[in-house]
């Protein structure tokens, strides 16, 4: 098999791109197994590799997680039951994204503009947040810290369990949390810092995330617009980028 650009051909010529648009009609008609459309996906991929033995279960995560795994001659996909009763061909798109990434192929981009698609639909984001909220869990030390009390308001806040320097807030609308890093927790550390922080944060509650198809606007204009109205703003960001200095990676808001 040769590669060609972004284009893998098989031993008939044909793009994999086509290939893997007939293995999609394929799966409708056939009404396949997970197993078996995870072995028609692997022949398509690695087609003169023996078909190792697939394992595929459906797991209570507490998000839209995925994982795939090789064991010897096994290979075994633990998925995400929001995708139990999903339509095969999203079924076989995730087949296509694990297997790529797990032999270190490129992702075609249909299928991850088809997976993504999937998942920014309302009533399926709307599942992911109730499976979070029953199923998952924050582990936060509570808001009094050393040197600063972030309060009791609500959205329930904390610091974080580690003093991260590359993520130094984090909103999670799910659980109606916000979280800051311990790294703000210090004497030297100015209080209007900790506070923009809290700022950016609680902005993501007024102004959540925007979806538009495949994709997903976490600072959306309106989100910039309004962080800039924090008073001290520009000394804030020199204050975090001092702090941060220390790390190869740039500091993060979420």
């Amino acid at each position: 098999m040769e590669l060609r650009g972004d284009v893998e051909r098989g031993d008939n010529d044909y793009p994999l791109c086509y290939l893997l648009i007939l293995m999609q009609v394929e799966s409708a008609l056939l009404f396949e197994t997970p197993v078996e459309i995870c072995e028609r996906v692997f022949r398509s991929i690695r087609p003169r590799t023996p078909a190792p033995q697939f394992r595929v279960t459906f797991k209570k995560f507490a998000n839209a997680t995925s994982t795939i795994r090789i064991h010897g001659d096994v290979i075994e996909l633990k998925i995400t039951d929001l995708l139990a009763d999903a339509p095969s061909p999203i079924l076989e798109a995730l087949a296509v994204i694990l297997l790529s990434k797990l032999f270190r192929k490129p992702i075609p981009a249909h299928y991850n503009e088809q997976y993504r698609r999937y998942l920014n639909r309302h009533e399926v984001r709307q599942e992911i947040t109730e499976i979070r909220q029953a199923r998952g869990r924050k582990l936060i030390d509570p808001p009094a810290g050393k040197t600063y009390d972030l309060g009791m308001a609500r959205p329930t806040l904390g610091w974080s369990r580690q003093a991260s320097r590359t993520i130094l807030g984090h909103c999670d609308a799910a659980h109606n949390t916000i979280v800051l890093s311990r790294i703000l927790d210090q004497p030297h550390v100015p209080r209007f810092v900790a506070e923009y922080v809290m700022y950016h944060e609680m902005l993501h509650l007024v102004h959540p995330v925007e979806t538009r198809g495949s994709k997903r606007a976490i600072h959306p204009p309106v989100f910039r617009a309004a962080e800039k109205l924090f008073p001290r703003i520009r000394e804030a960001k020199a204050v975090i980028r001092q702090l941060c200095s220390r790390s190869s990676q740039r500091s993060l808001l979420f």
